[in-house]
């Protein structure tokens, strides 16, 4: 039988009734990758920001002392009256928040003086055309900052990784490689400048309750970890209870000016 259910549907329903664990979620409320995406604004003060899929909004929080404005961007409702929560309660004057997906994106060429996108990539249904509409509202010299889950690249652990990501959560869609993000932001016209590969450990508890993941999925990823090769469990560093590691990667951009 065919769903009514499409992209957008499922993507603001999986994480507008999670928006309050992902504001709480330590993972995303630190990091290295967090840290360096936020060094880009702090170093460039007074400039328009663009947080795009900004999540809970750590992105958002961290940025806003630093910048003229920031506009979180988001496909769930619920995110953004989370973000917009958050932002009154700590003070941010300058945050606005506007709903809708990446891959259209209802701002004007050359809006913002940054574009800042975290752990929101793997969700979009068309991954290089989310990159060419950052590319697009990025103003002339402006930089971008990208950081998402990485794939190993190598078909097996690519597989496995994919499949158990879509089982936890039904909004997953990919996770790329450092091959393809070099290569959609050379091709959205993008000057690649820095990339950095981070490894971050998931406690599977936690991984699982902030998706309220299905019982039966949760047992299926279980029983996938202790049956997949052990090249897969091994590169992934899996423990005994479930919990894991995966590589991040953060990347660093700019448009030509000409």
């Amino acid at each position: 039988m065919e769903r009514e259910d499409g992209y957008e549907t499922v993507v603001g329903t999986q994480f507008g009734s999670r928006a309050d664990a992902y504001l709480e979620s330590t993972v995303h409320a630190g990091g290295e990758d967090l840290a360096a995406i936020v060094a880009q604004v702090a170093e460039r003060p007074g400039l328009t920001v663009l947080d795009l899929g900004c999540g809970g909004g750590h992105v958002t929080f961290n940025a806003a002392p630093h910048a003229a404005s920031v506009t979180a961007y988001d496909v769930a409702p619920q995110m953004l009256a989370v973000v917009e929560r958050a932002a009154a309660e700590r003070g941010l004057s300058n945050v606005k928040t506007r709903r809708g997906v990446a891959e259209a994106l209802p701002f004007d060429d050359a809006s913002f003086d940054i574009v800042l996108t975290r752990l929101s990539a793997h969700h979009w249904s068309d991954f290089a055309k989310g990159i060419g509409e950052a590319a697009r509202v990025l103003k002339p010299g402006g930089i971008v900052g990208f950081a998402d889950t990485l794939s190993p690249g190598r078909p097996m652990l690519d597989t496995y990784l994919q499949t158990i990501e879509t089982l936890r959560d039904c909004s997953h869609v990919r996770c790329y490689a450092h091959a393809e993000w070099i290569a959609a932001m050379t091709g959205a016209g993008l000057r690649v400048g820095e990339a950095r590969q981070y490894r971050l450990r998931l406690d599977f508890d936690a991984w699982i309750e902030r998706m309220k993941t299905p019982q039966v999925q949760t047992d299926a990823i279980r029983a996938l970890q202790k049956s997949v090769a052990s090249e897969a469990t091994g590169y992934f560093e899996t423990e005994a209870d479930g919990s894991f590691t995966i590589d991040v990667g953060w990347f660093s951009a700019t448009k030509p000016s000409s």
